[in-house]
């Protein structure tokens, strides 16, 4: 994390503190960073890297629903930038916007959050390149919400999509995935095949932990705090798209959405209990 966390706790001390403060304080024990002189040694060098202590002039921002079944109206307000933190916040309030960004329909909404898309344009330049996509994130263990990192390409899904991390409030795990198809709109990867649940004794909720994938042209091979958690060859059952969608462009997407089929058909919106995700940064890095 960013050197703040000693000024977040005096303030807290002090005078209270923000919920992006609130993020930073008393988590050394469980946070993890990247060790970057590690991945350089390893012969990856950065491409990219936003630290969110600038603005969001680098991401495209989501005004609107969703899809998915989901139950909240993405604002720019639900953005906030403290101390180099990304804060993605949800809220529960009676709103009315657009049933998609740019939609000319209406309707109305019980619940805000934030979604931001990467101006930069992720995409390989030889067949033997490796992009290693990483985030540091602390997410929120409230249920209903499903934050997500992740990437995709337009006209989705023919430049695949590819899920780093999608959760629904376990405290303990997160799940893995991707998609492509040859026609806009259709998917012919097959879910139950390239979906896979992470289970891990860290507290994700607790502290800031790092999320990656290394996209390869016949390989996604998934990361948390460095540790390999799951590897899709193209030469296994189910996997053989993974390379139709290798060196594709695709943007970098961050949001925090509201129920949704994630939940399935015993989804309780009662139950549902607003919480904010935190992003300390996100990079990208590339090895030949």
């Amino acid at each position: 994390m960013k050197n703040v966390l000693k000024i977040a706790v005096l303030l807290l001390v002090l005078t209270g503190c923000s919920s992006s403060e609130d993020a930073v304080k008393n988590n050394t024990q469980n946070d993890f960073d990247l060790d970057e002189a590690a991945l350089e040694a390893d012969g990856y060098s950065k491409i990219y890297e936003d630290n969110f202590d600038s603005g969001l002039s680098g991401w495209n921002v989501w005004e609107g629903g969703a899809y998915n079944e989901e139950l909240q109206l993405y604002k720019s307000q639900n953005l906030i930038l403290a101390n180099g933190i990304l804060e993605i916040r949800s809220k529960k309030e009676d709103v009315t916007g657009p049933v998609t960004p740019g939609d000319t329909e209406l309707s109305d909404f019980a619940y805000t959050s934030g979604r931001i898309e990467s101006v930069y344009e992720v995409t390989h330049t030889s067949p033997s390149q490796k992009i290693r996509i990483s985030a540091r994130i602390k997410l929120p263990a409230s249920y209903g919400m499903w934050p997500a990192f992740w990437s995709y390409g337009n006209p989705w899904p023919t430049h695949g999509e590819i899920d780093i991390l999608e959760a629904t409030g376990d405290k303990h795990g997160y799940i893995t995935n991707y998609y492509y198809g040859s026609q806009f709109d259709t998917p012919q990867t097959n879910d139950d095949l390239t979906s896979e649940e992470i289970t891990t004794p860290k507290d994700l909720s607790s502290g800031f932990h790092v999320y990656e994938v290394i996209w390869a042209k016949n390989s996604l091979t998934f990361l948390l705090d460095g540790e390999v958690v799951e590897t899709r060859n193209a030469s296994e059952t189910g996997q053989q798209n993974i390379p139709d969608f290798f060196g594709k462009s695709q943007n970098i997407v961050l949001n925090l959405a509201v129920g949704g089929t994630m939940f399935g058909a015993d989804f309780d919106e009662s139950k549902i209990k607003a919480s904010s995700m935190y992003v300390d940064w996100v990079k990208v890095f590339s090895s030949q």
